[in-house]
């Protein structure tokens, strides 16, 4: 998992609580969502995901209990 931290990256957090990961193409929602709230100790509400120019992106929107700013301060994104 490797965070996106662009400019639409940042909005996200701040205005819906999702961050966003580039992933391995071969990972399921399912598969993201088990490894993502074991590395960061958070809950997930929903995955989306993007294949684009032969990438994988996940949107994963957190709980309204943890907030995505407190893990992008933890990698490093804010």
């Amino acid at each position: 998992m490797k965070p996106i931290s662009t400019e639409k990256a940042v909005r996200l957090i701040e205005a819906e609580n999702t961050l966003i990961f580039e992933v391995d193409r071969r990972l399921s929602k399912k598969d993201i969502k088990k490894e993502f709230e074991e590395m960061f100790k958070v809950k997930t509400d929903s995955i989306n995901t993007l294949i684009k120019l032969n990438k994988k992106y996940a949107y994963i929107k957190l709980n309204k209990k943890n907030p995505a700013i407190d893990v992008a301060t933890k990698l490093g994104m804010i």
